[in-house]
């Protein structure tokens, strides 16, 4: 297998010859990995239940862990999943890698489409499983929204969406989400929805594929599936507690597949995560920092305020001559867009242009590295 090296490798080597100015202390917006402690609660089950670490875990979960994330959905989204509707997972990298996998078995030449740019574990499922690949790309003219087009969908088995959007930041109503429902119905493919930064919304709450589907009139979620994680709602990347939720037809044999990948989930972890899944305090305050550091983004550098994540997608020219420049003269670490992307069959790479910025960081340094992004950008 060809995989391509991960962006922050890319970007490791890039900047690997430069001497960043040591009269800045080093700021790194790069990875979307909170910046915070991890709250209490959550830390004081982890260390309670220690003594759980005796017994093996069940591939499908413990009973206390699948309930808190059926009663965050139904509370979140205002949708009932029964039991066999979801599959708690070790976070959501290891689904989004081997659920591919799984579905595009059987296949003959199975061809798996993605938004682009996109979350580099999509690229390297479709890898694994021998598919061709269709790029959905994201750009300014279309707002960052991924557009339906029904003679590439005719050709799908596997449609992965992710809205809220890593690295746009872009947002799909429900009414957009319901048309990618029935096309999936219409065309017999599979559409997963990667819901990671859903939690992370600035003012209206962000919707789900599964209650687009039921507006959609599809209340079973024929062919209609989303994962989400506790990593960026509760500051929690290492508790490794995500789950996938929809289409139980597709989770039964599903299901059946994992038992032999070995991801289950620690009985300490799933505890302390079934607490941090019942828990939205925690989550209301986080969301606040998020939405202020976008406001102190809207005020230094002008950007509009994202409806979600806590990413901006900025738009500076060449992107890999901006990033050295911030990283010699001012000692700040971005990712350029292309690193995250990929040409598509017209050779258009919609990450050109473009870097990330990840505000993941407290208000003081958050803004002490605006402000130098400002002036490297007027510079």
């Amino acid at each position: 297998m060809n995989f391509e090296p991960y962006p922050f490798e890319k970007l490791n080597n890039l900047l690997q010859n430069i001497i960043p100015n040591k009269n800045y202390e080093p700021s790194v917006l790069t990875i979307g990995e909170p910046q915070f402690e991890t709250p209490k609660f959550i830390q004081d089950s982890l260390s309670k239940n220690s003594s759980l670490l005796k017994k093996y875990p069940k591939t499908s979960g413990e009973t206390v862990l699948r309930d808190a994330q059926r009663t965050f959905f139904k509370t979140r989204f205002g949708v009932e999943l029964n039991d066999k509707q979801i599959i708690p997972t070790f976070g959501t990298r290891e689904v989004l890698f081997n659920f591919p996998q799984f579905l595009l078995f059987d296949k003959k030449e199975p061809t798996m489409a993605f938004t682009n740019p996109f979350y580099q574990i999509y690229e390297g499922a479709a890898i694994a499983s021998r598919a061709n690949v269709i790029h959905i790309n994201l750009n300014e003219s279309n707002n960052f929204k991924a557009q339906i087009d029904e003679d590439m969908l005719a050709k799908c088995d596997l449609v992965i969406l992710n809205f809220p959007n890593n690295p746009t930041s872009s947002v799909l109503t429900l009414d957009e989400l319901s048309q990618w429902v029935k096309m999936a119905l219409k065309y017999d493919f599979v559409l997963l929805n990667d819901e990671c930064y859903s939690e992370i919304y600035t003012g209206e709450k962000t919707p789900s594929l599964l209650e687009a589907a039921i507006n959609a009139g599809n209340t079973t979620f024929k062919n209609t599936l989303v994962i989400n994680s506790i990593s960026k709602r509760s500051s929690a990347p290492g508790l490794r507690s995500g789950f996938i939720a929809g289409d139980a037809k597709i989770l039964e044999e599903y299901m059946n597949y994992r038992t032999y990948i070995g991801c289950a989930s620690p009985l300490p972890l799933q505890s302390a995560a079934a607490e941090a899944w019942m828990d939205e305090e925690h989550v209301a305050t986080s969301r606040e920092i998020y939405k202020n550091n976008f406001k102190l983004a809207h005020e230094i550098l002008g950007i509009e305020i994202p409806k979600a994540t806590f990413y901006i997608w900025l738009k500076v020219g060449d992107a890999i001559e901006f990033t050295t420049k911030l990283y010699k003269e001012y000692n700040v670490k971005v990712l350029p867009g292309e690193y995250l992307a990929r040409e598509n069959s017209k050779g258009e790479n919609p990450g050109i242009g473009y870097v990330r910025i990840a505000l993941v960081e407290n208000e003081d340094k958050t803004k002490d590295a605006l402000n130098r992004i400002k002036e490297c950008l007027n510079g």
